[in-house]
């Protein structure tokens, strides 16, 4: 049999194993806050320690988030591929909104279901599988696997990844696949940037009968919520031309599964105000506000600029003030690199299908890879059903085909 058939049959009757794997760790709950990843992270260890000769380490900057670093060398020099995932989940909500338990990792219809299925407890089980079945054939290939599987990520990684690309030489390497969630036939070689702002505005408390004598904070912090939804999204936006490109030839096909609009969001930046407060009661003129806004910057635009542009709303209302909660800037990949060539190719194999690579509109932590150590990066993944509400559920035939490239992938890549 030939070779690379040999090794898409091996994820075949591996299936039952990857699906009990990711059975087992959505039983496992890991919502964050609070990111405890202690118990996942402790199961995953035991069913990677089966593989000989696998090095096995936890790594915690503070306790519950527990993130492990798995190594699997072939004995021969050559290059380090990552493989990373994130061990801990969104929260649950109201269990009552769902089905089934958010825990119960049913399987219904060739579905599995319950909370990290698809984000991202499914994608780990792929390149767990994918990484033992070339840990037992170290001869068709050279240097080493390493899987970093961190807690944290729903809340940007400080603990999670980048503790681990801080502090832990082994973590970074020639390139990282990321099985955060997404599309098979979508790739993804960059992100966009975000800023997290917080709005606060004040003015002078009066009877709501005598306007007069008061000033409303929210009357002012409606002024700047409408002057910065309506300014922003008109920044100037210069991509590079490869950016812009890939965004523009991937659409017919990543739009199929991210929704018509996605190709036009990509290029602009958006802004999100999700939360509002103030005032303390309806007959008072209230004295303090506030708002919430998560700010999304394609390539081309810097926070610099976006800061600019805030500056100069803010100080063109009286009492009205911003700051920053979060904030990183659009990052992208060459995508050129020999790692966007070998995964596209291993994808269309599989798929059967054309597989374009371009740009994601949400976070991963391939970001901290990317801005941290400049790591070339790549998003491939599973689709998610139900990401972040009730009754998120996998598919396992998918499973299964984004196993058999993460396994052909890995066998290209680490060929030379």
């Amino acid at each position: 049999m030939d070779l690379r058939k040999e090794l898409c049959e091996e994820i075949l009757k591996q299936k039952q194993n990857m699906v009990d794997l990711c059975i087992k760790m959505v039983q496992i709950p890991s919502e964050t806050p609070p990111s405890n990843t202690i118990e996942v992270a402790e199961y995953v260890y035991d069913v990677l320690k089966e593989i000989p000769g696998i090095e096995l380490n936890y790594y915690t900057q503070e306790e519950p988030v527990r993130n492990l670093v798995a190594r699997i060398k072939s004995g021969k020099p050559g290059k380090r591929l990552i493989f990373n995932g994130h061990l801990d989940t969104y929260p649950v909500g109201n269990p009552d909104d769902w089905d089934e338990s958010p825990w119960s990792g049913i399987v219904k219809d060739n579905f599995i279901y319950g909370r990290g299925s698809s984000d991202m407890k499914g994608g780990i089980a792929c390149f767990i599988t994918a990484s033992k079945i070339l840990a037992e054939r170290k001869d068709l290939w050279n240097g080493e696997i390493i899987l970093t599987l961190a807690g944290d990520e729903e809340a940007m990684g400080p603990r999670g990844t980048e503790f681990l690309l801080a502090t832990v030489p082994e973590t970074t390497g020639d390139a990282m696949i990321c099985a955060d969630v997404g599309a098979p036939n979508a790739l993804r070689f960059g992100q966009k940037g975000l800023l997290w702002i917080k709005l606060e505005a004040t003015g002078k408390s009066a009877h709501g009968a005598h306007l007069h004598k008061g000033s409303s904070a929210i009357n002012s912090l409606i002024k700047a919520i409408s002057m910065i939804n309506e300014e922003l999204p008109k920044l100037q936006v210069n991509a590079p031309e490869k950016v812009r490109r890939a965004i523009l030839d991937g659409a017919r096909i990543s739009e199929v599964g991210a929704g018509p609009g996605e190709t036009e969001i990509l290029q602009k930046v958006t802004v999100n105000f999700g939360t509002i407060k103030g005032g303390i009661s309806p007959n008072l003129v209230p004295a303090s506000a506030m708002a919430e806004a998560d700010i999304r910057i394609p390539a081309g635009v810097t926070i610099q600029q976006i800061e600019d542009k805030l500056k100069e709303i803010v100080s063109s209302i009286d009492n009205v003030s911003y700051s920053v909660m979060r904030s990183y800037e659009a990052n992208w990949s060459d995508v050129d690199d020999i790692l966007f060539k070998v995964v596209k190719s291993c994808s269309e194999e599989v798929l059967g299908e054309e597989v374009v690579v371009t740009f994601r509109v949400g976070a991963s932590d391939a970001r901290i890879y990317r801005l941290r150590k400049g790591v070339p990066s790549i998003n491939c993944g599973l689709t998610p059903y139900g990401l972040g509400g009730p009754n998120e559920h996998v598919s396992i035939d998918e499973m299964v085909k984004i196993a058999q490239i993460h396994t052909l992938s890995a066998y290209d890549f680490l060929q030379a």
